[in-house]
C-alpha cells in the first residue's frame, strides 16, 4: 500500500497486505481482500470485488462498465472470489440490472487475453484458456474448462466438469460432465480424465457415460432420451443434474455425435 507510484482512489477498501504494482489505478468503491497482488498497469473500476489471495497480472482492465447499449449506468458489481488468478490484459466487465454483477468464482483460472462479459457467472475452479471471448449472461459450471479462443454465444450455460475444445463456437448449452468439439459443436465424450483426477469412481463415469449413450448415440429425441434415463436409471445426484440442465436450458443443448477426436 506504500507504492507511491499507484494511484488507490481513498474511497477503495483496501486489505493492509494487499500489494500493488507501479502504474496501477483503483478506482472508488473497490474492496480488495487479503494477501492479494495487483499487478503493474491494472485498472479496477468502480464496483469491483475482489476475494482473498487472488493475483492478478498486469494489463488486466476489471469492472469496467458493459459493453451493452442498454446498459443506463446504473450501479453493478464484478465479484472475483478467493485464490482466484487473473493472467494479462484479461478484461471483466462488471453487471447490469439484469443480474446486478458479473459473478467470478474461486480457486479460478482466467488466462492471457480472456473476455468476460456483463452478467457473466462463472463457478469455482474454472479454467478460461488464453483469448476466450464470454459474451453476456453466459453461464459456466464449476471445474469447467473452456479451450483458448473459444466463442461462447450469449445466454449459453456451460455444465460443472465440462471441458470444450479450443477453437470452438459455442452456440448450444452444454452438458455436464461432456466433452464438445468440432463444428457444429458437438458431444465427442464424457471428460473422463477430468472427473477421475476430481475423485469420481469407475463406477460413477460409467454411469455418467450410459445416460449419454442414451442421449447422444441411439438415435433417440432428447424428451424420449429423458424419458428412457428417468425410467431405467437409477436416481442419482449425477443423473438429477444431467436433466435438470437439459429441462432447464432455454437455448437447448448441443446436438451430433462423433467418436472421433
Amino acid at each position: 500500500m506504500n507504492q507511491p507510484l499507484a494511484y488507490v482512489h481513498p474511497g477503495a477498501k483496501i486489505a493492509r497486505n494487499v500489494v500493488i504494482d507501479p502504474f496501477t489505478t483503483i478506482h472508488n468503491n473497490v474492496e480488495i481482500g487479503e494477501g492479494t497482488w495487483i499487478g503493474s498497469n491494472v485498472t479496477i473500476m468502480e464496483g469491483a470485488r475482489i476475494g482473498k489471495n487472488c493475483n492478478i497480472f498486469p494489463g488486466a482492465v476489471i469492472s469496467a462498465v458493459p459493453q451493452d447499449l442498454k446498459f443506463g449506468g446504473e450501479d453493478s458489481l464484478a465479484v472475483i472470489g478467493d485464490n482466484t488468478t487473473i493472467r494479462e490484459c484479461v478484461t471483466i466487465n462488471r453487471g447490469t440490472i439484469a443480474s446486478g454483477q458479473t459473478r467470478i468464482g474461486s480457486n479460478c483460472l482466467i488466462m492471457a487475453t480472456a473476455h468476460i462479459a456483463h452478467d457473466c457467472h462463472i463457478g469455482d475452479n474454472a479454467i478460461i484458456v488464453n483469448g476466450v471471448a464470454l459474451a453476456g449472461h453466459v453461464t459456466v459450471g464449476n471445474y469447467a474448462i473452456i479451450g483458448g479462443l473459444a466463442a461462447i454465444h450469449q445466454f449459453i450455460s456451460i455444465g460443472d466438469h465440462a471441458m470444450i475444445s479450443g477453437g470452438s463456437l459455442v452456440r448450444k448449452d452444454v452438458p455436464p460432465f461432456t466433452k464438445a468439439a468440432k463444428e457444429p459443436l458437438s458431444y465427442v465424450g464424457i471428460n473422463s480424465v477430468g472427473l477421475r483426477r476430481r475423485g469420481f469412481t469407475t463406477e460413477k463415469i460409467r454411469e455418467i457415460q450410459d445416460i449419454y449413450r442414451i442421449l447422444y448415440q441411439k438415435n433417440y429425441n432428447t424428451s424420449q432420451a429423458l424419458g428412457i434415463i428417468e425410467a431405467e436409471m437409477e436416481a442419482t445426484p449425477e443423473r438429477d443434474e444431467i436433466i435438470q440442465f437439459i429441462r432447464s436450458s432455454s437455448r437447448g443443448i448441443m446436438k451430433g455425435y462423433t467418436g472421433i477426436y
